[in-house]
């Protein structure tokens, strides 16, 4: 049991750590690309937005890579 408690927390810090990763250049780049509205956006709506990118990098990054506005 404890095992799988620790794999789990294993799996969970390899997704924030990936979407982190990802975050980042996605804040600083590509957000404006998706959001037209975003652009122009200062650092403190940029940081506010952080914690949800990294939550939902997996479809963030499929709409930057498609280009889906």
């Amino acid at each position: 049991m404890i095992a799988a408690a620790e794999w789990f927390v294993r799996l969970l810090t390899l997704y924030a750590a990936l979407g982190l990763a990802f975050g980042i250049p996605f804040v600083t780049a590509g957000v404006q690309r998706i959001d037209p509205d975003a652009k122009g956006a200062g650092a403190g709506f940029r940081f506010i937005i952080l914690p949800g990118v990294v939550a939902l990098w997996p479809a963030l990054l499929l709409r930057w890579l498609g280009g889906s506005s």
